[in-house]
């Protein structure tokens, strides 16, 4: 018998049909001979309902009890998907984070997962019990209940089937797959049958919604095999795997965008030694995280001009920490602006293939798209652009390095 882990988002379990729906597709692998464990988020709309009491009591209130508060979501599905699978005469029991046990660190609403003790779970579920256990969430250092972060079910499901051995980790979600670019910009994207463990890290990165950060890059260190398809419509999805198991190799694979980025300049800042650490070390300390930077020299050699991005969600605690930080650093004048869009081209031939940012460049200038920044690895090249040019410039690159679809 094979292992298999199934998860479904806040979308899948989102009404008491679609928590049916979800008894049935799991009926269909257990009835195939398939030893399973379903880990199932919230549903839709509760953890955002959770997170604004913990706010409307104090903004400031405890991890540890916010923790404890947006971790009931889950605690809910897992039972109501363990009696939808009663009713469907299918043997099943629902598992919290604590129960399993999944351990986690001290870093309450944003931990990381430890070790995962499948021991009790693997004896049930070899006794023919279907697992549902409780994304999001397992039990800190000290025992108190944890979470992993907004879209942490995803983690934990790829965590659990690389702790069981897992043939595979099907994630189902509200889309069938994953795409060359978002449907709903691109009428003409593609749906890709497999996709490298690195593309879709850089993609997952870079903006797109369908997959978490954190999972890939634990199904990847695991080589766990992922397959991202829909709990609506009964169709292959998209697999997720090692870049061996891809024959041909696009040039890119997908163009994505993120709107949750702002730009911040400061002009002729003293270019000494040191100037960098006064600008980022603050910024650090306050918990901002940023991506590209771009320095340039003045004319006089003595000064600078720096500009860099951040994510939107910390624009406020950016400017603060630089106009306290103004005298240290010694620049003379901060430019902002939150109107801005990273737009990125993804894909693991760019190794072996010159040329990439060369045309991804020239398409941007024959549509007048004035690029703002650049930042480039291996396998992605990204430019930050005004945000009112973010429709066109998706689709004008979708279609120049030929991923419309025939």
């Amino acid at each position: 018998m094979a292992r298999l882990v199934m998860k479904f988002g806040g979308t899948s379990v989102g009404t008491i049909e679609r928590i049916k729906n979800v008894a049935r597709k799991v009926k269909r692998e257990v009835e195939a001979g398939n030893e399973v464990a379903v880990v199932v988020s919230a549903m839709s709309g509760e953890t955002n309902k959770l997170v604004d009491f913990c706010n409307q009591i104090s903004p400031l209130h405890d991890q540890r009890e916010y923790d404890a508060v947006v971790a009931t979501g889950e605690q809910v599905t897992t039972g109501l998907l363990a009696m939808a699978l009663h009713a469907e005469g299918v043997k099943a029991r629902s598992w919290q984070g604590w129960q399993v046990p999944i351990n986690t660190d001290g870093a309450h609403g944003k931990a990381r997962i430890m070790s995962i003790d499948t021991t009790a779970m693997a004896a049930d579920m070899a006794a023919g019990t279907v697992a549902v256990v409780a994304g999001f969430q397992g039990v800190g250092p000290n025992r108190r209940l944890s979470t992993l972060g907004r879209g942490g079910s995803d983690t934990s499901a790829v965590a659990l089937a690389a702790a069981l051995g897992a043939r595979q980790c099907d994630i189902y979600t509200d889309v069938d797959g994953v795409y060359t670019a978002d449907p709903r910009i691109v009428t003409a994207a593609r749906k890709l049958d497999k996709i490298t463990y690195e593309e879709m890290l850089e993609l997952a990165s870079l903006g797109a919604k369908v997959l978490q950060t954190r999972s890939v890059e634990m199904a990847m260190n695991h080589r766990v095999r992922v397959q991202v398809l829909s709990s609506l419509v009964d169709k292959p999805g998209t697999m997720v795997v090692d870049e061996e198991e891809i024959v041909e190799k696009q040039i890119v694979s997908g163009v994505t965008y993120s709107s949750d980025e702002a730009k911040i300049t400061l002009l002729r800042v003293a270019d000494r030694p040191g100037v960098a650490a006064a600008i980022f070390g603050p910024l650090a300390e306050a918990g901002v995280n940023v991506d590209m930077i771009i320095q340039n020299i003045a004319e006089d050699g003595r000064h600078t001009d720096l500009t860099f991005t951040i994510g939107r969600a910390d624009y406020e605690r950016a400017l603060d920490v630089l106009t306290r930080e103004k005298a240290s650093i010694g620049f003379e004048k901060m430019l902002h602006d939150k109107n801005v869009v990273k737009v990125s081209v993804v894909g693991v031939g760019m190794r072996s293939h010159t040329g990439v940012a060369r045309r991804m460049f020239q398409t941007l200038a024959e549509k007048n798209i004035n690029i703002q920044a650049i930042t480039t690895s291996e396998i992605k090249v990204s430019v930050l652009i005004g945000a009112d040019y973010t429709e066109l410039a998706v689709r004008s690159l979708h279609s120049a390095f030929d991923l419309d679809a025939a």
